[in-house]
C-alpha cells in the first residue's frame, strides 16, 4: 500500500509502502469492541467504597427492650433502615473489575486498528520531527500544518524524545506516546494518528513479529 509522506511544513515530501500485514488487514468490530472494553475495565480506579452494617460504629446494644414499648422492635443501630447505619448493596472496593484478554487478540485488534487509520486517511505519516529549541510553539505549529490541526491527534515517536514529550504534552488535544505502547483505547479516543516515518519499523517489530 503505497501512503504519502509529509514533511514538518505541511507538503507531501513522497510515498512510503506500507507492510501488507499491518496495515491491510480486514476490520473486526467486534474484537475491537471486546478490548476496548476490557482496556476500560482494567483502568478502571475502584474508590467508591459503601460500609456494611458489619462495619458502621456502634449498634453493640439493642436500642429498646423488644415488647411494651409501642415501638417497632429494632437490634441494632446498625441497621440499614437507621440514620448511619450500614449500607445495602452499596459500593465495595473489593469488586474484581478486571477482564483478561489473550495477547494475541489484543495484538490482531490494535493492527485492525492502525489498518482503519490507514484505509480512512486518518494516519499521517512525517519524514521526521525536530525542533530547534524544543518549544511548545514549534510542535503546535507542525501540527497545524497537518490536516489534524483542531482534531484529536496522536503522536507515536519511534522512541522516547525528551524534548518532543515536552514540546507537546500542552497542545490541546494532543497526545505524544512510543509508538511501542500504542493500544486500542489510544488509538479510539483520538481521530488521528501522526507517526514518524521511522515508527513503523517500531510498530512492526514490537506487535507483528
Amino acid at each position: 500500500m503505497k501512503y504519502p509522506v509529509y514533511n514538518q511544513k505541511g507538503k507531501q515530501e513522497g510515498e512510503i509502502t506500507l507492510p501488507k500485514e499491518i496495515f491491510d488487514i480486514k476490520f473486526n468490530a467486534d474484537l475491537v469492541h471486546q478490548i476496548a472494553v476490557s482496556m476500560s475495565a482494567n483502568k478502571r480506579q475502584i474508590i467508591a467504597h459503601a460500609k456494611t452494617r458489619a462495619e458502621v460504629r456502634g449498634g453493640g446494644k439493642k436500642p429498646w427492650r423488644q415488647k411494651g414499648t409501642g415501638r417497632a422492635r429494632h437490634g441494632s443501630i446498625r441497621s440499614p433502615l437507621w440514620k448511619g447505619g450500614g449500607v445495602t448493596f452499596g459500593p465495595r472496593n473489593d469488586k474484581i473489575y478486571e477482564k483478561d484478554i489473550p495477547k494475541k487478540m489484543r495484538r490482531k485488534a490494535l493492527l485492525m486498528m492502525l489498518a482503519d487509520k490507514a484505509k480512512s486517511n486518518q494516519l499521517l505519516i512525517l519524514d521526521k520531527i525536530e525542533l530547534e529549541k524544543g518549544k511548545t510553539k514549534e510542535m503546535a505549529l507542525i501540527v497545524s500544518n497537518l490536516p489534524c490541526k483542531n482534531q484529536s491527534c496522536l503522536i507515536a515517536l519511534p522512541n522516547y524524545d525528551k524534548k518532543i514529550f515536552l514540546a507537546g504534552r500542552n497542545i490541546k488535544k494532543t497526545d505524544i506516546e512510543d509508538a511501542r505502547n500504542l493500544n486500542v483505547l489510544d488509538l479510539l479516543n483520538h481521530k488521528y494518528l501522526l507517526i514518524v516515518k521511522d515508527s513503523i519499523k517500531t510498530i512492526e517489530k514490537t506487535f507483528h513479529t
